[in-house]
């Protein structure tokens, strides 16, 4: 009896006191290890995006294919997503992970050698791209999906805060410049750098230790499983509509940042930035990402679910539409560090939803076919970007896509917290 009575009050008052004296309870050491693979594998990504359009301006000058480059990385996630979602829940996600990231390892080094031995060309950058794409598919389907197995679902929302600090920081805050700076100094040097940091990716996720499959109650066929997910997703009113702002958004930044650095790099530009200085622009959004991840968790608290995602909404706006009314970086820099911020916020916070709300044995499906829906759009976003600003100029771009990314408030009338809470509760049933 006196057990039982213990452990009521550590449901209750006494539990509440002891969590607020020793601090939450540790994430563990399995993610932590998850944690420092995805630093560096993010890195990797970070230093390899900002390099490629950096190298292909040695190439030509043309809007269109140098947004083709963005649209080259991208447009994987439209034929290989399903797929990526299907193994997950199939595979091991640790071992799909090790796979991707040992693929991406090897990709860089072929433009590493040909830049040294003179033999790159855009078409070359525009093969590689595709391949990196393809494994990023499998990769980061893999990563969320592997979440909940490493940590209680109700810690998930500090877990992502964490990861989301690390991959931002690693990829747009530390990446960019350092791409910058390498690109300066070498071609070569910029694109060998991912293949270490991939390499030792690899290491760090060898030590993540266990099986990470899910069992499967019945044999069915891949196409079975990808129509299973395609079912939960169409049925599941909030998750799709999530979706949908999130292709949205994805498709107005993708056409933006496919040519900023046409608006922003070299003499005859706007901005005239040197390579290096583009790179630290993009940090102003990298810094308010981090900052943004670290306190998406207190944000969500403080104004509630609904409230915290329309905000992000709107800041979204001069994070987009500032350089159509600016060339001025301080001004542009500021518009990237609040719409860094507000993208955390929505994805510390809608990742968690989605990992809550979605069975273990679906969440491989359910995020791959969300991840169409949200990623497919950045190489459609691209090739528009890039057409858009052939014709119409690079102002144009940004501020239709400002305009193109307020529209999003509509989807707030169906993501209440009301919503939210009850998808939680109907999960907690299932």
């Amino acid at each position: 009896m006196a057990a039982d009575d213990r452990t009521a009050g550590d449901r209750t008052g006494d539990g509440r006191q002891r969590a607020a004296r020793d601090g939450p309870p540790p994430l563990g050491a399995a993610f932590w290890r998850l944690w420092t693979s995805a630093a560096l594998s993010n890195l990797a990504d970070g230093i390899f995006k900002v390099a490629l359009p950096l190298v292909a301006v040695r190439f030509t000058d043309s809007p269109t294919l140098i947004a083709g480059l963005t649209f080259a990385l991208t447009l994987p996630w439209l034929f290989f997503a399903l797929p990526a979602g299907a193994l997950a829940d199939r595979l091991d996600r640790r071992r799909m992970m090790l796979g991707a990231n040992t693929v991406r390892a090897v990709l860089p080094a072929v433009l590493a050698v040909a830049a040294l031995t003179g033999a790159g060309s855009l078409w070359v950058l525009y093969a590689v791209a595709v391949c990196v794409g393809v494994t990023e598919t499998v990769y980061d389907t893999s990563a969320q999906s592997i979440l909940p197995q490493v940590v209680p679902r109700e810690r998930l929302s500090r877990a992502n805060g964490r990861l989301h600090a690390a991959e931002l920081t690693a990829n747009e805050f530390v990446g960019p410049p350092l791409g910058g700076f390498l690109v300066a100094a070498a071609a070569a040097a910029a694109f060998a750098a991912p293949v270490a940091l991939w390499a030792a990716a690899v290491a760090a996720l060898l030590l993540v230790r266990g099986p990470f499959r899910i069992e499967r109650e019945r044999n069915t066929t891949v196409r079975g499983d990808i129509a299973e997910g395609l079912r939960f997703l169409r049925r599941h009113r909030l998750l799709r509509t999530l979706a949908a702002m999130v292709g949205v958004a994805n498709f107005a930044t993708s056409a933006t940042w496919a040519v900023l650095v046409l608006y922003a790099v070299g003499p005859g530009s706007a901005m005239g930035l040197s390579e290096p200085a583009y790179g630290l622009l993009l940090t102003a959004a990298a810094a308010g990402s981090l900052v943004g991840s670290l306190v998406a968790e207190r944000v969500e608290r403080a104004l509630g679910r609904a409230r915290s995602l329309a905000l992000t909404v709107l800041v979204g706006v001069p994070f987009l539409g500032a350089p159509a009314v600016t060339a001025d970086p301080f001004a542009i820099g500021a518009a990237f560090f609040a719409g860094g911020l507000s993208i955390a916020v929505w994805n510390v916070i809608t990742v968690s939803l989605r990992q809550r709300v979605t069975p273990d044995r679906l969440l491989g499906r359910v995020n791959s076919v969300y991840r169409l829906l949200a990623w497919g759009t950045m190489p459609l976003g691209a090739a528009a970007g890039g057409l858009l600003a052939q014709f119409s100029g690079l102002r144009a771009v940004f501020a239709a896509m400002a305009l193109l990314t307020l529209a999003r408030l509509a989807g707030m009338l169906v993501v209440t917290d009301r919503a939210m809470d009850a998808a939680e509760r109907d999960a907690g049933r299932s």
